[in-house]
Formats: C-alpha cells, structure tokens, sequence
C-alpha cells in the first residue's frame, strides 16, 4: 500500500490505482449510475461538458467492445465486468468554434468517475492502447464531431492475484516548480 507522510491529504488519492486484476463480478445498475453521476458534476470550460461515455456490460457488447483494445489490453480487461470508452465534443455547442479544453475537461470527469468507483469499492484502469477507428465503429460515435480520449476498464480488483502491485510515484519535487523557470 503506498503512503503518504501529508496528515491533510485523504487517503482516497493515495490509495487510487489502475489494477490489471479485475473480477468478473456484475456491477449494479445503481454503482454505475453513481459513477456516471459524479463525472456529470465535473466542471468544464463554459459548463461545456464536453464528455461522452459510451459503456458495454452485456457479453455480446463486451466482447465488441474488448476487440478494439491492443493485444495486451485484451489479456487483463477481459474479465472487467464494464467497459467505458471516453469521447469529447470537438467543438463548442454555443458557436461551433473549436474546444481545445475538451479533453483536459474529460480528464476531470474521468478522474471524477474513477474516485467514486473507489469510493463504491470499484477499481478503474485508463487504456490509451485500442484501435481509434474500431471504437467509433463499435460506439457507433461520429469521428468529425468527436475524439476518442480513453477507454477504462471497471470492476472489483481481484485480491487473489499476486501479478501485481501498486506502482510508486514520483517525489513532489520532481513535479511541482514554483516561480518562473528556465
């Protein structure tokens, strides 16, 4: 288990990861909604909420939507009981002008999601590795109005695998700069 020596710092972000270790339990209708739910409330540039969240739970759209993940992705998601793929709007609905915050607002409702699937006793597991052309098709999303950001896997981690472990992080140092650089 990482730790952290911050005494303010909730243990929700520390104890956050990304398993490869997921049982294939069925996650309720009510999880999903509340996961979906907490993403909704992300802020976004103009309140754009730029997201869209396409997710399969049934076996035939599982599979669907398993076949557009790279080789190595296909071998641990293949247990997750829910898979999501993440989109955002291109453009802004209000004036049709291009939204270069889109993504970056994504990943807040990513994040946001990701917490309160911890919170609900769920693990989550961003994938940049899929076919983007597949995932339109399979998504049945329009390529000209939207980007692929990410896909997520989700479910129950799997405690009786011993494969894995979480991963350190970097030191604040290495990461956080104050003032003006070079």
């Amino acid at each position: 288990m990482r730790t952290s020596n911050n005494k303010k710092l909730d243990k929700l972000f520390v104890e956050r990861w990304s398993p490869r270790e997921f049982l294939s339990d069925t996650i309720s209708d009510e999880d999903i909604e509340t996961i979906f739910e907490a993403a909704h409330w992300s802020p976004s540039c103009f309140n754009e909420q730029p997201w869209r969240f396409v997710y399969a739970r049934q076996q035939d759209d599982l599979e669907k939507f398993r076949s557009t993940l790279v080789e190595g992705n296909q071998t641990w998601a293949n247990q997750a009981p829910l898979l999501i793929y993440v989109f955002s709007k291109k453009h802004f609905s209000q004036n049709d002008k291009p939204n270069r915050w889109a993504d970056f607002d994504s990943g807040a409702a990513w994040m946001a999601l990701t917490l309160q699937a911890n919170m609900l006793g769920l693990h989550t597991h961003a994938m940049g590795g899929y076919d983007p052309d597949k995932a339109f098709t399979v998504t049945n999303m329009d390529p000209d109005k939207y980007d692929v950001v990410c896909a997520i896997a989700v479910g129950k981690i799997d405690k009786t695998s011993n494969r894995e472990s979480q991963s350190s992080r970097k030191s604040l140092d290495e990461i956080v700069f104050e003032g003006i650089s070079d």
